[in-house]
């Protein structure tokens, strides 16, 4: 590896470790042309910030270290460019009567899938990524970093930028579309 050269250096890089970093890429987001494109600008973002690179980590680390930051960065611009403003209570309003209480046809269904590991059935994880793919995007971005990124509300909300309230509100009405979903194409299929 020529470290006198960057153009050589950085297709090193590509050849050593963009196949693991499209591999978490594609885990994070679900979508492989998100993927390629977030490994991409990785890629792009290091050549530009090479000689910023002191070398007290692993190249393989700082590698990552932007790409986790792409997609944060992915989430974050998702959640603000899809929100939705609509009047309150409008986006919830299709499974609650105004005085909060259930609509009859939209009660949650008793699950009774014979099957206990459903995310081990390829055609029902097909079935879930189309159901969140059709959220509003606001809304995938903060299913995605809760429960598949597995991190924390606050956290969540600083990478967001919205507050706790609003984090919540829409990890509600998220898990009650994909629910819906879910019982449409899946359960009472």
């Amino acid at each position: 590896m020529d470290i006198n050269n960057p153009g050589t250096t950085v297709k090193c890089w590509v050849d050593m470790y963009a196949d693991n970093m499209y591999s978490w890429a594609l885990y994070k987001t679900g979508n492989k042309e998100i993927a390629e494109d977030l490994v991409q600008d990785c890629f792009i973002a290091a050549f530009q910030a090479m000689e910023k690179f002191s070398g007290k980590s692993d190249v393989k680390t700082w590698l990552f270290a932007i790409l986790n930051n792409k997609i944060a960065e992915y989430f974050r611009k998702q959640f603000r460019s899809s929100r939705v403003f609509t009047s309150e209570g409008t986006a919830t309003s299709n499974f609650f009567e105004a005085d909060g209480s259930w609509l009859k046809n939209q009660r949650p269904q008793e699950w009774t899938d014979d099957e206990t590991q459903l995310l081990d059935n390829n055609e029902f994880k097909k079935i879930l990524q189309s159901c969140m793919d059709n959220l509003p995007g606001h809304w995938n971005a903060a299913l995605q970093l809760k429960y598949l990124e597995e991190k924390k509300g606050e956290i969540i909300c600083q990478e967001l930028g919205i507050t706790a309230t609003n984090f919540w509100q829409v990890l509600h009405r998220a898990k009650l579309q994909l629910r819906k979903c879910l019982e449409n194409h899946w359960f009472n299929k």
